[in-house]
């Protein structure tokens, strides 16, 4: 189905064709006409599915059918990260180029000016505020802003919200919302917690599920069998054959971002890292270099990362295994986008053989194994059921105990590779 068959204003639709966007995306097809009808929604769909577009453009065409000769803010979309801000508000920014539509976004991290600024923006009644849970709080309390006349309040990433803690953020925003509004979450999953959010805040809404229950068959998915301590030393064997592809890293936490990225950098490549402790215009530099190709290869974790939307990134490696078979298939999904082909490469250690045996079974594939190079010595055999029992036991009498390196033994006789 075309954009140009949907209800919409004509100045849209050239923002949509100058966009050089024209056929919309099942999410699309499915949600815009109910969001035009002024239903509440509840949609599952991950990132790539084009999940903004179908609550921005419905939400540009009411918006600029009603006005706001009252310079109230009208509309507010909840995010989870001050990047996934940015990305729709440059999004929104190209659909609304010949509407006039004011935007706010509202984030932390910057300085003084930028507080002053969101400020402005909120009580001068912007049509549409982006922001995350906190800062908005904490201008809700500092500076006089009045939510009484938003009509539409949109939740991007609603699970990852709630895994950030931000829950009650949310619903104190909620009270501060007029009872009579339209309603819109996305998610990637729908977890129990996420049904116990909608059931709070939504009315009647319809469900929309796109979720993306199987990782793309053009990801060619592979995996190392390692302990631990090898999987630095494969990183650098892997980036020393394989130098100039656009990769992304995700670590499970930012030392390990940070160390990653120095290996590499001492390599002479070119790397950057992505992690909390960055400042809001160095995060901003970093991600216009990985865009642009100034910078090939991303060490990221996790929350910071989400929301990364590029179309050109051959190589997904996850140096830890994920916590649950979702965020697996979040994080290799970002390869392998608008048909191309992608690789994606796990690092199993040990302790991590249980979780990723989970993930195997969810997506119902045995994921090839690659052998180690000889050089890095032996490793341990996959055999995840009995990690398992021994967890299972180890849990049963509360004990704690760690998991060793076996000594290395003589080299295999098996080559590496991707």
């Amino acid at each position: 189905m075309r954009f140009d068959e949907l209800d919409l204003e004509n100045e849209i639709l050239d923002g949509i064709d100058a966009m050089n966007f024209q056929e919309m995306t099942p999410v699309q097809e499915l949600t815009i006409p109910i969001i035009l009808e002024g239903k509440d929604i509840i949609g599952c769909a991950q990132t790539g599915t084009g999940k903004t577009a179908a609550y921005t453009l419905p939400l540009l065409n009411r918006l600029v059918r009603e006005g706001n000769s009252d310079n109230r803010v009208r509309s507010v979309i909840m995010v989870p990260t001050r990047e996934l801000a940015q990305q729709i508000d440059m999004q929104l920014e190209g659909f609304s180029y010949f509407l006039p539509i004011s935007t706010t976004v509202v984030y932390g991290g910057g300085d003084g000016a930028g507080w002053d600024q969101q400020k402005k923006g909120l009580l001068m009644g912007s049509d549409v505020v982006i922001a995350t849970p906190g800062r908005l709080l904490s201008h809700i309390a500092n500076s006089g802003i009045d939510l009484s006349h938003v009509k539409y309040f949109i939740l991007d990433e609603a699970d990852r919200m709630l895994d950030m803690g931000f829950f009650d953020d949310i619903m104190q925003i909620v009270k501060h919302l007029p009872q009579e509004r339209q309603t819109i979450m996305f998610s990637a999953t729908l977890p129990p917690k996420i049904r116990q959010l909608a059931k709070q805040i939504l009315h009647n809404p319809a469900e929309i599920n796109i979720a993306i229950s199987k990782p793309n068959e053009a990801i060619v998915q592979s995996a190392y069998i390692c302990y631990e301590t090898q999987k630095m030393p494969i990183i650098l064997d892997l980036f020393t054959n394989n130098p100039n592809k656009k990769t992304i890293i995700f670590s499970s936490s930012k030392q390990k971002v940070k160390d990653l990225a120095y290996a590499l950098k001492r390599r002479k490549l070119s790397v950057a890292a992505m992690h909390s402790d960055l400042e809001q215009e160095q995060r901003e530099a970093v991600m216009l270099d990985f865009k642009n190709g100034k910078i090939n290869i991303l060490v990221a974790t996790d929350i910071v990362a989400r929301g990364i939307d590029i179309d050109d990134i051959a190589l997904v490696v996850n140096f830890d295994v994920p916590h649950d078979p979702e965020d697996y298939i979040h994080r290799i999904g970002r390869t392998a986008r608008a048909n191309a082909d992608g690789v994606a490469i796990t690092f199993v250690s040990e302790a991590e053989q249980g979780k990723f045996h989970k993930i195997e079974q969810f997506i119902e594939k045995d994921i090839y194994k690659i052998p180690l190079p000889p050089e890095l010595g032996e490793a341990p055999t996959y055999n995840p059921q009995a990690f398992e029992r021994r967890s299972h036991h180890r849990n049963k009498h509360n004990k704690k105990r760690y998991f060793k390196p076996k000594s290395k033994s003589t080299p295999q006789n098996n080559k590496g590779g991707l």
